[in-house]
């Protein structure tokens, strides 16, 4: 079994990799800006997710693995860009919160084309 999700991370990393440079792109899609942990360079990643009153609530495809959460772990500055504008915040790793149940209360398409 782990050899298959090994497998699928692998791949469904390559493939988001190359869709990212196109979402990035498009000037409505909800980007997540964290700080790269070794360059210092910005990093901005097509997420989905929803906004609930100050907070916008994702789920991480890949938890621990995803590099944004790699990123957030060293900085927890971000900033997220909703409908064209940008917010600053501050993120918060939830590792206990039940991701099934958080994936519910979320866009239907939450991780498609994110990572």
């Amino acid at each position: 079994m782990p050899r298959h999700n090994e497998r699928k991370y692998r791949a469904v990393s390559a493939f988001q990799r190359h869709l990212n440079k196109v979402m990035r792109r498009l000037p409505t899609h909800t980007l997540l800006e964290t700080t790269g942990r070794t360059s210092g360079l910005p990093r901005r990643t097509p997420v989905g997710g929803r906004r609930v009153g100050d907070s916008f609530w994702l789920v991480s495809e890949f938890g621990e693995r995803s590099q944004y959460v790699r990123n957030i772990k060293a900085d927890p500055r971000v900033r997220v860009r909703l409908r064209g504008r940008w917010h600053s915040g501050t993120a918060h790793l939830l590792p206990d919160d039940d991701p099934v149940a958080r994936l519910r209360g979320l866009p239907r398409l939450n991780s498609a084309g994110c990572g």
